[in-house]
């Protein structure tokens, strides 16, 4: 590792040392400083701050007080001077010389102008320095404006030292209001402040469009949430009411069944009790017979009680078998109602089904003649054509006329070559070779 050189190897020490200048808010006056006329030379070596204190002189014949330590050593030390001896003269021209020197080298170190300061940087235009710009120099506007109003009323009241101080405020006023507005003078200021504003401008209309879209397309989103919940409440009350009204039919008709079934079982025990009241009579009538073989009759009023009894009883038998025949019969009719409902129903829904495929057919069919919809506007070449061949169905004075027009070629029912009347579009026949169907798609 390399050494440092030595000390004399090193940079020589300054010419001179700088004193600082003298204290103080203000720099010291433009005055030439007291002394001589011809400014002295550099100096050789810098002068130290403090001269050195003077030396004794020699020892002589005249004013030798001895030396202060005797050769051999002695027991006593010799008297001091009470006071120093007092240097020559060119010493004290010297040292003031010195003093002067220094004087000068403070005032002059302190008379030099300052490094003048850098220079500002270049004020960025943009929106918000403009505007404070233009909201600090209309401040100092409104304040020179202010101060031009009491320099008049100063001039009108004769007071001249008011004036004077309102004046030099004004002055002030004046150079911070031209400081102010100096950014705005400059050249390209104005230039680069509009292309900014006009792009924060784009920007924040850039900004506002797609709050707006994003607000639009979040609307479309709830709506479209809102429809499909819509359609799958819809879709949910009317399987509900299907499964109500499957369950309602279920419930009826098993009703409807318990009830037949009691009715039929009613008459089932009323037929029980015609047959017993048949077999009580006949076996009643054989007793009778018996008793008769052995010589024992019963009297007329038993055979009367008898039959008034057994009458009573088939006349009670007969009223209920005609109100469960007519239970059963509303029964019947009843569910006879509901199977034809549902017949209708079923027929119904068959219905619709077939209008539903005979309208997919038909506009399978004016694809295939007209070209989809979707695909040709109304603006398209082959609109006037669709319009033509539909005009009957808009129009009852064009379905008079085309009906005319057909009914000039009637012919007999049995002629060879009679056919009926289209009931729809007669679909043209397929392609017979490859160019004709590249054209036809």
């Amino acid at each position: 590792m390399a050494q440092p050189p030595p000390f004399a190897g090193r940079f020589p020490p300054p010419p001179f040392r700088a004193f600082p200048p003298p204290a103080g808010p203000f720099p010291p006056p433009a005055a030439p400083f007291p002394g001589p006329a011809v400014r002295p030379g550099p100096f050789a070596a810098a002068p130290p701050a403090i001269p050195p204190p003077p030396l004794p002189p020699p020892a002589g014949p005249e004013g030798d007080v001895g030396p202060r330590f005797p050769p051999g050593g002695g027991p006593f030390f010799s008297a001091a001077p009470p006071f120093p001896p007092r240097p020559p003269a060119e010493e004290e021209e010297a040292a003031a010389q010195r003093q002067q020197d220094e004087l000068w080298l403070s005032q002059f170190l302190g008379r030099r102008r300052a490094a003048p300061p850098p220079p500002l940087p270049p004020v960025v235009a943009s929106p918000s320095s403009a505007r404070e710009l233009a909201v600090e120099a209309l401040g100092l506007v409104a304040r020179l404006a202010a101060l031009c109003r009491t320099l008049r009323r100063r001039e009108d009241e004769g007071d001249e030292a008011a004036w004077a101080q309102a004046k030099e405020e004004a002055e002030v006023a004046r150079r911070e209001l031209q400081e102010v507005v100096r950014p705005l003078r400059e050249p390209g200021y104005s230039e680069a402040l509009r292309k900014k504003a006009e792009r924060a401008r784009k920007r924040r209309l850039r900004l506002q469009r797609r709050k707006q879209e994003a607000e639009a397309a979040k609307e479309e989103e709830a709506a479209r949430a809102a429809e499909r919940e819509a359609m799958i409440d819809q879709w949910r009350a009317k399987c509900i009411q299907e499964v109500e009204e499957k369950n309602r039919e279920r419930e009826l008709k098993a009703a409807a069944d318990s009830v037949l079934s009691e009715v039929r079982k009613k008459q089932a025990d009323t037929k029980r009790m015609v047959d017993i009241l048949r077999a009580l009579e006949k076996l009643r009538k054989l007793r009778k017979e018996a008793a008769g073989r052995k010589g024992v009759c019963p009297p007329p009023s038993a055979d009367e009680a008898f039959e008034s009894q057994v009458e009573s009883l088939k006349t009670l038998l007969k009223n209920r078998t005609e109100l469960y025949e007519a239970e059963e019969r509303a029964l019947r009719v009843m569910l006879e109602g509901e199977q034809e409902e549902e017949r209708k129903r079923e027929m119904e829904k068959k219905q619709k089904k077939e209008r539903e495929k005979l309208l997919q057919q038909k506009l399978e069919i004016d694809s295939k003649l007209f070209g989809d919809p979707d695909e040709f506007p109304l603006a398209h070449l082959l609109q006037p054509f669709r319009e033509y061949y539909l005009q009957a169905e808009h129009s009852v004075a064009a379905l008079i006329q085309i009906r005319h027009e057909w009914d000039q070629f009637l012919v007999p029912a049995d002629h060879p070559e009679g056919s009926c009347i289209p009931p729809g579009w007669i679909l043209p026949s397929l392609p017979t070779n490859d160019t004709w169907a590249t054209a036809v798609r």
